[in-house]
């Protein structure tokens, strides 16, 4: 069988991470560019993470207020970009499964960061990469004389 192309490029992705092909050292561009990558992803995973967390919230305050308002009243929704007009009862069955879907998602994203952040550390780790900041607090703890290991420092 053949890979579809969405394996084939996670596996290439992969590959780059790992220092491109086999027994191919990666070279301090490429480690900082990895590594910054790395970073990137990180970050785009937490900015969604705060975006539906916001979403999950206003999605909690709306469904407080519906439930104590009678069930044959009109209310209004925005569907698709289309303001429709229904009963709290339609609506409010909606909105709940709607909120338990994001607190899902929040869920997985949470996991996903998790995994993201190890693999950030575990990279940080084999390639000696240290930030600017790191550099005075590690002249306190000397390195063994016989560390042969070079770092990458990235700003």
């Amino acid at each position: 069988m053949r890979n579809s192309p969405p394996k084939m490029a996670e596996k290439e992705e992969k590959e780059k991470a790992k220092g491109g092909k086999k027994g191919e050292p990666m070279t301090q561009e490429k480690i900082v560019s990895t590594f910054q990558k790395l970073r990137q992803e990180q970050r785009a995973i937490v900015g969604k993470i705060t975006e539906l967390e916001g979403e999950h919230n206003e999605y909690k305050l709306v469904v407080d207020v519906l439930k104590g308002v009678e069930g044959e009243r009109r209310c209004f929704r925005l569907v698709g970009g289309v303001l429709v007009e229904r009963t709290v009862k339609e609506v409010l069955p909606a909105l709940q499964y709607n909120n338990e879907q994001i607190s899902i998602i929040v869920t997985k994203l949470h996991e996903q960061l998790e995994v993201k952040g190890r693999e950030l550390s575990e990279f940080k780790e084999k390639y000696g990469i240290r930030f600017q900041g790191e550099e005075e607090r590690d002249k306190d703890s000397k390195p063994s004389p016989d560390s042969k290991a070079q770092g990458v420092l990235v700003s």
